[in-house]
């Protein structure tokens, strides 16, 4: 598995426009092969910074998603939606590996 990491730095101003555009992405990442681990908004500290994760079960797999997702008339209207509100300034992906499940000291050999 492999997951996806986007900070968003946004316009302050435009929170709501950028919480209905993480709202589409939450619903469609699950609609092309994905799992979306939901948008984290701004609530202590910065009032410009978001992030959002979301997994795909491998990197061709994710690569696949961006091939597909350029075709895909409701991620188009998403995207548009997004530039004409100029809610979002910029941001960056990072990709990495989770691990999810725990194990007591002893599976663990500690």
């Amino acid at each position: 598995m492999i997951t996806c990491t986007v900070r968003y730095e946004l316009d302050p101003a435009k929170l709501d426009a950028f919480e209905t555009y993480a709202r589409f992405w939450i619903y469609k990442i699950p609609a092309m092969g994905g799992t979306h681990h939901g948008y984290h908004m701004p609530f202590e500290g910065p009032n410009d910074i978001a992030y959002c994760h979301f997994s795909f079960p491998s990197l061709a797999a994710y690569e696949a998603y961006r091939a597909k997702m350029w075709d895909d008339e409701e991620c188009q209207r998403a995207y548009a939606f997004a530039e004409d509100a100029q809610c979002i300034r910029r941001y960056d992906r990072s990709f990495t590996r989770p691990v999810l499940d725990g194990a007591t000291p002893q599976e663990l050999g500690l």
